[in-house]
């Protein structure tokens, strides 16, 4: 037994002409009816005719070819007008007539091509059926005539107006997906630069410090074991990144080491406050609070904000000491990442300046604050105010 809350779905998934189909058959089924005959448009005030042969033909092309309004607009338009000919000039009055403002309704909507050429022609044949009626009627004014034209054209204007409504919301629809598009480029663009910059930063400062390290064994060993690590950590990182964009990627688990939770949490910034220090960054870090069960995507822009700014650290001021403190209040994360200005710029590309600019985005998206400054006595101090428990 079928669904009925499945019903609605398997109507919308049948082919146009099936779906328009059945107000034809009706439209055919009631001009029959002995009740109705008689009823339908009239125009130029013919006697109304029972109902023979002719009027049979009438009646079909009238309603059935309804079920092609849609796919071919014109075709139905040009059957139905030549079945509404027939039934006026021979005083049929059939309810079928119904179908001739439905059908102009329909090409105004759903016609594409040749529009103003259709009207046109629709025009001039109205002309001799206007004239033929008039003369074979009592003489109906021609007023009588006018105002059923205008009639006909309203229903072509709706039908041109729904279209244009369509189009325009496509439109909407479209300028609405680009900027999507374009936001989702731009989120894409700051974690590929927050993971790519930090880790690769730090491997290249710390292979600058292995060059001079090959008299001391020991200490190139633990300089070279600091870059696989840090290369280890970079393939994590882009791994959660892909998955991110693409959930199928790399849905087994990711094992060995470096492996860790997908997404970074504030937890993990030991981790890389450790990471910095053996990159020769001296590092003070201070955590105060309980971090909050929920914090929804604020721990990962803290993360993010210390990310970025030990990277910078590593850049323009390598060596000095380093300050990360990280308050845990309700309802919010403070951040606050500073440098004493006593180290030296490494040997690392420039930046694009990306980095502080996609912070700031982050952080104003969560309603927070964010300053990034220089020190009067040299060095900087980032720092940043994210309101926690937000839905990630």
């Amino acid at each position: 037994m079928i669904d009925r809350r499945r019903v609605p779905e398997l109507w919308h998934r049948l082919d146009v002409t099936v779906r328009d189909l059945p107000f034809g058959v009706l439209l055919l089924v009631a001009s029959f009816l002995p009740g109705l005959r008689g009823n339908g448009t009239e125009v130029g005030g013919l006697p109304t005719q029972p109902l023979d042969a002719l009027g049979g033909v009438a009646v079909v092309l009238q309603s059935l070819p309804l079920a092609l309004r849609r796919r071919w607009p014109v075709l139905c338009l040009a059957l139905i007008t030549v079945g509404f000919a027939v039934d006026q000039v021979n005083g049929y009055h059939l309810i079928a007539g119904t179908a001739l403002p439905i059908a102009l309704l329909s090409a105004g909507s759903y016609l594409e091509r040749y529009r103003r050429v259709t009207l046109l022609v629709l025009s001039v044949a109205y002309v001799p059926l206007a004239v033929v009626l008039h003369r074979r009627g009592p003489g109906e004014p021609v007023a009588e005539f006018v105002t059923f034209y205008l009639a006909l054209t309203l229903a072509w204007g709706v039908g041109a107006w729904m279209r244009s409504a369509r189009a325009a919301e496509a439109e909407r629809r479209g300028r609405v997906a680009d900027n999507a598009r374009t936001a989702e480029r731009g989120r894409i663009a700051s974690e590929l630069h927050d993971v790519v910059t930090h880790h690769v930063t730090a491997m290249v400062v710390q292979a600058e410090a292995a060059r001079y390290l090959t008299a001391a064994p020991e200490r190139l060993d633990q300089s070279l074991t600091a870059v696989s690590d840090t290369g280890r950590r970079a393939i994590t990182d882009l791994r959660h990144l892909l998955d991110l964009l693409n959930p199928d990627h790399g849905t087994g688990h990711v094992s060995g080491p470096g492996s860790e939770a997908r997404t970074p949490p504030v937890g993990r910034l030991l981790t890389l406050v450790e990471q910095t220090r053996r990159a020769g960054q001296p590092v003070e870090f201070t955590e105060e609070g309980t971090p909050a069960t929920s914090t929804g995507s604020a721990d990962l822009v803290a993360y993010r904000v210390v990310q970025e700014a030990l990277t910078n650290a590593l850049k323009y001021d390598h060596g000095s000491r380093t300050s990360v403190l990280v308050r845990h209040r309700e309802g919010e994360i403070t951040v606050e990442v500073g440098t004493d200005g006593s180290g030296s710029r490494a040997a690392t590309p420039g930046g694009s300046g990306r980095g502080l600019a996609g912070l700031r985005e982050r952080v104003d998206v969560l309603g927070g604050e964010f300053s990034a400054d220089r020190r009067a006595g040299g060095g900087f101090v980032v720092r940043a105010r994210i309101p926690a428990g937000s839905p990630s």
